[in-house]
């Protein structure tokens, strides 16, 4: 590691970008030796065991050292790189020279119908732009210097006429995990930008003589599993840390901390999903996200307004029941790095087109691996929606230091007695975990029995709001 000993040059640490958090791993660079950065110009992306986050650099400068390649963890308070305040050219590079990523401001295109992304109903289409980097010097951005860094041997000189493929930072993690070569794929994205199901088709094999690929068929809505290649091991050990080390360690101490109990109610929905037909139409909620997880939020707000003792949490330092008189909405979601919880804060409070606008929002920012620390606190219950994936229900394990979560079962056309008479109707499985230390079997019940309520007769929200 290089020592900067002159008064000029500026040590940048890492942060505690989380609350209370000791270390984070810095999963790409984009700046290399040599490039000018300037105040607030992001220059690495790192993950803590909470989240993905982009580290911007308080200084104006030229980069003198980048003390730690991609993939290393450094705990809180290490000098990561280098900055020159007077400027002056690279100095030595660390012994394992991280390689800088390019920074790419197309959008990934959206994907069509419905897909897993959020453990939700589907991806809403999104207006949400990436912004570009800051400019460096003369104009050119710091992907575009650090692209001639790395191609001119981290010396001077100009830039290479062939770019470095687009790809989102998710998208590139996928590529190294699968062993694909990003200048080997072929980009289906506007602007030329490499999407996740290019990665996929450049890690399945061709079989010989073929021509041309066979038409896309239709699948259900389930998270495509990368392509095994064994090459004749056994057996491939993956290290756990990050969000996946963080959310093994909280769901073990959930688990054989809260004591729970899971109960089931099969529910017949077909005026809820009428419902949201009709919602989609209403011009109020034009451009928001309009699905049945709405209303299963809604509802569970109606019932835990109706039974406010279920919205509390455990003190075991103080022996206390704390009840919550706000509710921070979690939602469980399936990204890149694993499950994470963010919330939607005081959900109690939003109407329908607020929370609606406020699902929309927090599936973009999940899809974009770009969750807050802070968006991932405070929550007091918590929906997952196991349903997008054809499972009928689970027993959900609580997120730590709450006291229920319900998990929504897949939608499906059965037959059902309605009017005493058996008609195929949408049929769904609730299932509700609660901490039965606070939460008795009455109180529990009663809760899962007004969502159920609601969700097969919906005008219930407003007679019971």
């Amino acid at each position: 590691m290089t020592t900067m000993t002159e008064a000029s040059v500026r040590e940048f640490k890492m942060p505690d970008v989380g609350e209370g958090l000791t270390e984070a791993e810095i999963l790409k660079w984009y700046v290399q030796p040599g490039d000018t950065v300037t105040d607030g110009q992001v220059v690495c992306e790192v993950e803590t065991a909470k989240a993905a986050v982009e580290l911007p650099i308080p200084y104006d400068g030229v980069v003198r050292a980048l003390h730690f390649p991609e993939g290393t963890t450094v705990d809180v308070g290490t000098a990561i790189i280098a900055v020159d305040l007077a400027g002056g050219a690279a100095a030595e590079a660390p012994a394992e020279q991280p390689k800088a990523a390019p920074v790419t401001v197309a959008e990934e295109p959206k994907p069509e119908g419905r897909q897993p992304v959020l453990v939700g109903y589907g991806v809403a289409t999104s207006s949400t732009k990436r912004r570009p980097r800051k400019s460096t010097e003369a104009g050119v951005p710091a992907a575009a210097q650090a692209i001639q860094t790395e191609l001119n041997g981290h010396g001077h000189g100009t830039v290479a006429e062939k770019p470095r493929p687009l790809a989102k930072p998710p998208v590139r993690k996928l590529a190294k995990d699968l062993g694909v070569d990003l200048a080997t794929v072929t980009p289906s994205g506007p602007d030329g930008v490499i999407t996740r199901e290019d990665i996929h088709a450049a890690a399945t094999p061709q079989p010989a003589g073929t021509i041309e690929q066979a038409p896309a068929v239709a699948v259900p809505a389930v998270p495509q599993a990368p392509v095994a290649s064994y090459d004749g091991a056994r057996e491939t050990r993956v290290p756990v840390k990050g969000v996946r080390k963080a959310t093994a360690t909280a769901m073990v101490g959930s688990a054989f901390t809260a004591p729970h109990v899971t109960e089931f109610v099969t529910v017949d929905v077909t005026r809820t999903m009428k419902l949201v037909e009709e919602l989609k139409q209403d011009k109020e909620m034009q451009g928001l996200r309009v699905n049945p997880l709405l209303l299963v939020a809604k509802a569970l707000l109606v019932a835990i307004k109706r039974n406010p003792d279920i919205n509390a949490s455990w003190d075991e330092a103080n022996q206390e029941i704390v009840h919550k008189h706000y509710v921070n909405l979690g939602i469980a979601a399936a990204t890149p790095r694993g499950l994470i919880v963010p919330n939607i804060k005081d959900a109690h409070a939003k109407t329908l087109p607020q929370l609606a606008e406020a699902l929309g929002e927090l599936v973009t920012t999940a899809r974009e691996g770009k969750t807050s620390p802070a968006a991932m606190q405070g929550g007091t219950v918590t929906i997952t929606n196991v349903g997008v994936f054809g499972v009928d229900t689970g027993t959900p394990i609580l997120n730590p230091g709450e006291s229920a979560i319900i998990a929504i079962g897949a939608i499906k056309l059965q037959p059902w007695v309605h009017k005493g008479k058996v008609k195929p109707r949408q049929v769904t499985t609730l299932a509700l975990s609660f901490d039965h230390r606070l939460v008795d079997g009455e109180l529990g019940s009663k809760v899962l029995a007004d969502v159920a309520a609601i969700l097969e007769q919906p005008k219930r929200l407003i007679t019971w709001a």
